[in-house]
C-alpha cells in the first residue's frame, strides 16, 4: 500500500518547512524510519523519516522548496502499484519528469547572465495565456523557482504543459529567447556613468526562521504593552571575580563570561520574584515554579534563543558550558525543539558589538526578558570624587499586563545587587 510522505510539524511552532536536502533518490528502497530528507523549519534543520515500506516513486517538492505542514512532498509505494491518483490530488506535484539533481542544483547553468549581470528582459507577452485561469497562472513549483531565479514574468509564458500549465521548457525557452533590442541612442553603462544607470537590485528567499521571526515580533511588539526599566551596573566586583574564577578553571578548558554572570544573577532574582517569572495566557497568568532561561543567539538567519533549564540551581561553569555547547549547534542548525522551547525569561547580549544600551522585544507568552550592554570604563561619581569604573547598562522590557512597574522595579535592584555583590548570588 502507498505511503503519502508528508511534510512534518518538526517543531512546536512550525507552520511550512523547505526540504533544504533529500537524502533518497527516485528509486531507491526505503525502510521504515530511514532518512528522507533535511527540512528546515522555523528554528533549525531537522531530519524527516520515513513511515513506510516500498520504493521511493516520486520527490513532488524539490531542494529549496517549501510545502506548508501536512501536504505530501512525495509517495512511497511498490514497484508496480499504481500511484497516479495519489500524484495528481497532491499539491505540490509536478507536470513533468524531475530534474536531475545537478539541474536542480544550477538551474540556470545553460543560459542565465552572468552574476551581477542584469537580467534578461521578459518576452512579450502573448496576446492570450491558457496559463492563466482566473487571475491565477498555473505553472510547477519547478518552474516557479526556474522564474523566479531567472527573472522571467510567467504571466507573459503560454504553457505547453498538461491543461496549459508552464512547465519547466516553457521557461527555459523564454530564457533562451532574445531580450529587447535597444535603440542606438540609449546609453551604455560604463564605470563611470550617472550612478541612476547602475542603480538595481536582488531578491533574497527568506528562510524559515526569518518568516517566524517577522510572525513573532509582529505578535509582540504590537500586542504587547512593552515598557522599558534601565539600570546602571558597577561591575567592578563581578570583574575581580571573574578574574580569580578564570583562573582556577582554565586549566579544564573552561572560562567565564560576563553573560554567564549575568544568566546566573537573573536565575537567582527570578526566584526571589515570581511575579516576573510568568507568561500572558489571555485569561490568566502562569507564574512559574522553575526557572528556564532563554539566550538570544545570533545565527545567519536571524536569532535563535536555546534555553538554559533549571538556570538557578546551576554553577557558572556549567551555565557557559551549555551556552557555548548549544550556540555553537545553534549556528550550525542542529538544537532540538526541546532545546530551543520552555523559557520562562530570556536574556539578549549585544554588548560583544559595541552596544551601550539598547531595547529587546519580549518573546511572547513572556513577560519580559534583559538587554544587556557592553562592559565599559566610565567615570562616575562616588563620595564626591570622580572615579573610573566598569560598568554596565540594562534594560528590561516588561508585558505590563504581567508586570507593574514597582514589581519590575524591585526585580531589578535585587538584580543589580547581585552584580555588585557576587557573594549575593549564592545565598
Amino acid at each position: 500500500m502507498a505511503t503519502k510522505v508528508h511534510m512534518e510539524a518538526l517543531s512546536p511552532t512550525m507552520e511550512e518547512g523547505q526540504v533544504v536536502r533529500w537524502l533518497k533518490a527516485e528509486g531507491d528502497t526505503i525502510s521504515n524510519g530511514d532518512l528522507l530528507a533535511e527540512i528546515e523549519t522555523d528554528k533549525a534543520t531537522m531530519e524527516l523519516v520515513a513511515r513506510g515500506d516500498g520504493i521511493l516513486r516520486v520527490i513532488l517538492v524539490g531542494e529549496g522548496d517549501t510545502a506548508p505542514v501536512g501536504e505530501v512532498i512525495a509517495v512511497i509505494a511498490a514497484a508496480d502499484e499504481d500511484i497516479a491518483a495519489l500524484v495528481s490530488s497532491a499539491p505540490a506535484a509536478t507536470d513533468e519528469a524531475p530534474m536531475p539533481k545537478s539541474d536542480k542544483e544550477s538551474p540556470a547553468s545553460s543560459s542565465e547572465s552572468a552574476p551581477g549581470s542584469e537580467a534578461p528582459a521578459d518576452p512579450a507577452a502573448p496576446a492570450s495565456s491558457p496559463a492563466a485561469s482566473g487571475g491565477r497562472v498555473k505553472a510547477s513549483p519547478l518552474a516557479r523557482r526556474l522564474a523566479q531565479d531567472a527573472g522571467v514574468d510567467l504571466a507573459a509564458l503560454e504553457g505547453s504543459g498538461p491543461g496549459g500549465r508552464i512547465v519547466k521548457r516553457d521557461v527555459e525557452a523564454a530564457k533562451s529567447a532574445p531580450p529587447a533590442t535597444t535603440t542606438a541612442s540609449s546609453p551604455v553603462p560604463g564605470p563611470w556613468s550617472d550612478a541612476s544607470a547602475a542603480e538595481g537590485f536582488e531578491e533574497v528567499r527568506v528562510s524559515q526562521m526569518r518568516k517566524t521571526i517577522a510572525r513573532r515580533l509582529s505578535e509582540s511588539l504590537g500586542p504587547v504593552p512593552h515598557f522599558f526599566l534601565t539600570i546602571d551596573v558597577d561591575m567592578t566586583r563581578i570583574a575581580s571575580a571573574r578574574r580569580r574564577l578564570n583562573a582556577l578553571v582554565e586549566s579544564d578548558g573552561d572560562r567565564v563570561s560576563y553573560n554567564d554572570f549575568v544568566l546566573k544573577a537573573t536565575a537567582a532574582a527570578l526566584v526571589r520574584h515570581p511575579d516576573c517569572n510568568a507568561a500572558w495566557f489571555g485569561d490568566h497568568i502562569k507564574r512559574y515554579h522553575h526557572v528556564h532561561i532563554g539566550v538570544a543567539v545570533a545565527i545567519d538567519d536571524g536569532l535563535i534563543t536555546p534555553v538554559v533549564k533549571h538556570a538557578d540551581r546551576k554553577g557558572l561553569v556549567q551555565i557557559s558550558r551549555e551556552v557555548k555547547e548549544m550556540a555553537g549547534r545553534a549556528r550550525e542548525k542542529r538544537l532540538t525543539p526541546d532545546e530551543y522551547t520552555g523559557s520562562t525569561f530570556s536574556v539578549s547580549n549585544l554588548g560583544m558589538f559595541g552596544i551601550h544600551e539598547f531595547t529587546a522585544i519580549i518573546n511572547p507568552p513572556e513577560a519580559g526578558i534583559l538587554a544587556v550592554g557592553g562592559v565599559e570604563e566610565t567615570p562616575v561619581v562616588v563620595d564626591g570624587q570622580v572615579v573610573i569604573q566598569p560598568r554596565m547598562r540594562i534594560t528590561m522590557s516588561c508585558d505590563h499586563r504581567v508586570i507593574d512597574g514597582a514589581q519590575g522595579s524591585r526585580f531589578l535592584q535585587t538584580f543589580k545587587a547581585m552584580l555588585e555583590e557576587p557573594a549575593a548570588i549564592l545565598l
